[in-house]
């Protein structure tokens, strides 16, 4: 039986060790807390105890969701890694930029060097904007 505090139909904010937390099981899939510890902990000095306190903030703010199997519980996640980044992206432009895109590009620009490979996605996200209104 699949476990959640509440129902959630838009994907919460994430802290930044949430979003750490949350890298595998879009690699990966469902995971045990051991198997997340064991896909994290080689590039942090988290304990055990501080990653399954991660996993339970996620689940109550419905990031990932639970199964329980035998004595164990199996995690996974509630949203896909877009459809996170999607909510973020437009929180971001919202609370920070006022909703406008100049800021972001002007500073996602500056001191970079985009390849021709680059420039050409961002054209075409455009052409397709420019289509869809």
């Amino acid at each position: 039986m699949k476990e959640t505090s509440k129902k959630f139909s838009k994907p919460p904010r994430l802290s930044d060790a949430e979003w750490i937390v949350m890298k595998p099981f879009w690699e990966k899939g469902a995971l045990a807390a051991r198997d997340l510890f064991a896909s994290i902990s080689s590039s942090n000095t988290w304990s055990y105890k501080t990653v399954k306190t991660i996993l339970a903030r996620l689940v109550k703010k419905g990031a990932i969701e639970y199964t329980q199997v035998g004595n164990s519980y199996l995690y996974s996640p509630r949203f896909n890694k877009d459809e996170m980044i999607k909510a973020e992206v437009k929180k971001f432009s919202h609370n920070i930029l006022g909703g406008s895109l100049r800021p972001f590009l002007v500073n996602f620009f500056e001191g970079r060097n985009p390849s021709k490979e680059e420039i050409s996605a961002l054209k075409e996200i455009m052409r397709e904007q420019k289509k869809e209104k």
